[in-house]
């Protein structure tokens, strides 16, 4: 390997380490070892240390036993020894930089630094020029940067991680050559689905900066989340990446060796390194090479190419000016195109014929309305979305018919109701796949580059940004969108799709009565379906990329517990791939019809999950209940004091009567394991007639996030009412109520909540 790294990296370490042992010292001194350190709602302390040590660090007095433990990882530079022959003593280093740069955070963490702030005036003028948005951070006259991620946001994340709409992730450290290169780099990186953390400058200029000059939205929703302006900020990512193994696969804090391989084999990322490489850089490179991602540089710096500790190469030097290509965007272009190719990164591209960027990062993209060219539904017009399943000969493949005006006759910022008919066809098709096409519409349409979509059916609203519209989006590009994704997400039953989008007002009424019509006999379709009127359960193996012992199955009456995927959505996938994540699970004979026990799920469960499962229940969360990977939308925990069971959404960082936040459940009930009395599943199982019914259903739940409460207060009021507890919700306690069980106690015997006076679950 070459010299100059091997220096440059142990060099830029014993200072980091150094930096942060003063830095520690002096907080010491300032506020005592009993001061409090954490990152912001995660279970996972410092997760680097937690994750490589298993040491958790809750106060500042817990942090010098890390600073000695990396000063032990600390080595002689290459300068001072005769030759250096393996990686081995540079990735110690590496890894003693991110236990110091973990520290050095704690400490502004226990000093009560704010996060990191940009003047908004640096590149307000250039958001208004192009119509774009500063983004989730913008608070005031600054946009915060992000720090840590939670774990709320992580698990959030999970779904896409696992079904390959987030096939990796990239820290981006640096500045780009110039803004437009930053902007290329990002949409390049974007319309692959990756999720990009951004940290560094280069003479104190980030590629944040560059990006909020040119308007681009950073945040959560568009897989670009800024971290800080400074190197340190990228143990951020790595520590990212050491969650991902703790929460998805059930790796056990100390366990380095493990989740540094779980790293190499399951998580795909890599280091985009732009600009001059400084020691701290090289250090923290180091750091990241240790978890198997490369580093790739876009200028000349020694590379290291042989194979061992990352999958292909360990660094790549691209010089973005000796890139051949006609400019700076096709330069930029290939040097994410080798990033990928470094990495191993397996992506899908969405190719469609439209005259805007797409891909899954712009899902949750949003058109503020100084941005707006036209909206359709919303509160001021209406539209719906319908599909519907036609004889062959009926329909002919890539038609599109517009009745009606299209975006270029409105003035900006005008309404307009429309309807989007889409026919199809296809020696496969179901009419049950009508509906689970169609709600597909919203991550087709939210995939292009400035336009919102929310709610589905005949709530439908959708918005088309100015910047859309100046690059020539107009309606035959919703139909050529939906057309090309029915096709490549389900070709394997669908062979033709046409498209009718209709905006007179006329016709919009006459084709409402009759989506309606048909929603009305779908409802009261799949209102039929129940566990006992089916032979046949389907499983769901998509998590099992990052938890590999977990199985989830999925009945009519019990929804994954991503809350993502229903039978009908697993029935429909295994026709379209049969020898993907979802197959069928034969119900075979009913063992126990209380508690749901089937022998076909316990020999199909066994057999997937490496013969870690013997059995599963699939209405009991006290006798063998069914194992979670890390991305369920919320937890039931048995409270046995109040013979019952407490409800936390995966939404509420608080404190509740379990004693434990979210967070730290998740820690207990992910990674494929399986713990009775406590059970990961989809919020919407709530609204099932088998929600835990062994265990007493929904009249056993003593306390509801107030999150839940109210984003379901119409459905759960049907379910109370369908129980014969009509006044139930009113007995629930949450997080306003009682944090603790001393709270939630008086509480109950005083609304004369039910589960008091149940059978005792214990």
């Amino acid at each position: 390997m070459s010299r100059f790294i091997a220096t440059s990296a142990i060099r830029g370490a014993r200072r980091m380490v150094d930096e942060a042992d003063l830095a520690l010292q002096g907080a010491l001194e300032r506020l005592g070892p009993d001061a409090p350190v954490a990152f912001t709602n995660t279970a996972y302390f410092l997760p680097i240390v937690y994750a490589f040590t298993g040491h958790k660090v809750e106060k500042l007095g817990d942090l010098p036993p890390v600073i000695e433990r990396a000063r032990s990882l600390l080595h002689s530079t290459p300068a001072e020894r005769m030759w250096l022959p393996y990686l081995g003593e540079t990735l110690d280093s590496g890894i003693a930089t991110l236990f110091a740069e973990e520290t050095l955070e704690g400490v502004r963490f226990a000093e009560g630094a704010e996060p990191q702030k940009i003047r908004l005036d640096q590149f307000r003028a250039g958001a208004e020029r192009v119509g774009g948005d500063a983004g989730t951070f913008v608070h005031g006259d600054q946009a915060l940067l992000n720090g840590p991620i939670d774990d709320i946001q992580l698990r959030a994340w999970g779904i896409q991680l696992v079904d390959g709409r987030m096939p990796g992730f990239c820290a981006i450290v640096g500045c780009a050559k110039s803004n437009e290169v930053a902007v290329k780099i990002v949409r390049e990186l974007q319309s692959r689905g990756i999720l990009i953390f951004l940290s560094g400058n280069v003479n104190g200029r980030s590629i944040i900066h560059q990006l909020m000059e040119e308007g681009i939205q950073l945040g959560y929703d568009t897989f670009t989340v800024p971290f800080g302006i400074d190197t340190i900020s990228a143990v951020y990512a790595l520590g990212f990446a050491a969650r991902s193994a703790l929460t998805f696969g059930g790796m056990d804090a100390g366990k380095a060796r493990e989740i540094m391989l779980y790293n190499k084999y399951r998580c795909f990322a890599w280091v985009l390194a732009l600009g001059e490489v400084d020691e701290l850089k090289y250090a923290t490179a180091a750091g990241a090479i240790s978890f198997g991602f490369p580093v790739v540089a876009d200028t000349r710096i020694p590379q290291i190419l042989p194979t061992g500790v990352t999958t292909y190469e360990h660094v790549v030097s691209m010089p973005f000016d000796e890139i051949p290509g006609a400019d700076d965007m096709e330069r930029a272009e290939k040097l994410i195109q080798r990033c990928i190719e470094v990495r191993g990164v397996k992506v899908k591209m969405n190719k469609v014929p439209i005259p805007v960027a797409f891909g899954s990062a712009f899902e949750g993209e949003r058109v503020r309305k100084e941005a707006l060219r036209m909206e359709f539904g919303g509160k001021r017009a209406r539209a719906f979305e319908y599909l519907r399943m036609r004889p062959a000969d009926e329909v002919e493949d890539g038609r599109v018919e517009i009745v009606g005006d299209d975006l270029d006759t409105c003035e900006v910022g005008a309404a307009m109701s429309l309807g989007i008919v889409v026919d199809v066809a296809g020696r496969k098709m179901q009419t049950d796949f009508e509906s689970i096409i169609e709600r597909q519409f919203h991550y087709f349409v939210n995939m292009a580059e400035g336009i919102q979509h929310n709610g589905q059916r005949d709530i439908t609203w959708i918005r088309v940004s100015n910047s859309a519209f100046d690059k020539g989006f107009r309606l035959e590009h919703f139909a050529k969108l939906i057309h090309a994704r029915i096709h490549d997400v389900f070709g394997n039953i669908v062979d033709k799709v046409q498209v009718t989008l209709v905006t007179d007002e006329a016709r919009v009424d006459e084709l409402l009565e009759l989506a309606r019509a048909a929603y009305r006999e779908r409802n009261e379709r799949i209102a039929s379906l129940t566990d006992e009127s089916v032979d046949t359960f389907y499983s769901c193996l998509l998590c099992q990329s990052f938890a590999p012992s977990h199985v989830c199955v999925v009945n009519p009456e019990r929804v994954g517990l991503c809350g993502a995927y229903n039978w009908l959505d697993c029935k429909a996938s295994y026709e379209i791939n049969p020898t993907g994540p979802n197959q069928p699970v034969p119900k075979g004979t009913c063992l126990d019809p209380v508690a749901g026990e089937f022998s076909g799920p316990n020999e199909f469960i066994y057999q997937h999950s490496n013969q870690s499962i013997e059995r599963v229940t699939f209405y009991s969360i006290m006798d063998a209940p069914m194992t979670s990977c890390g991305c369920f939308e919320c937890i039931t925990v048995l409270v046995p004091e109040a013979n019952g069971f407490l409800l936390v959404s995966r939404e509420d960082p608080s404190m509740n009567p379990s004693g434990m936040t979210f967070s730290t459940l998740a820690g207990t009930a992910g990674g494929g394991m399986q713990t009775p009395g406590m059970m990961g599943m989809g919020k919407f199982y709530l609204t099932s007639r088998k929600f835990i019914s062994a265990d007493g259903g929904i009249k056993r739940i003593v306390w509801m996030s107030s999150f839940l409460k109210e984003s379901m207060a119409g459905e759960l009021q049907e379910v109370c009412e369908r129980e014969g507890v009509p006044d139930l919700l009113d007995k629930i306690a949450d997080e306003h109520v009682a944090t603790t069980v001393e709270e939630l106690l008086p509480f109950l015997e005083e609304k004369a909540h039910p589960a008091l006076a149940m059978d005792p679950l214990l």
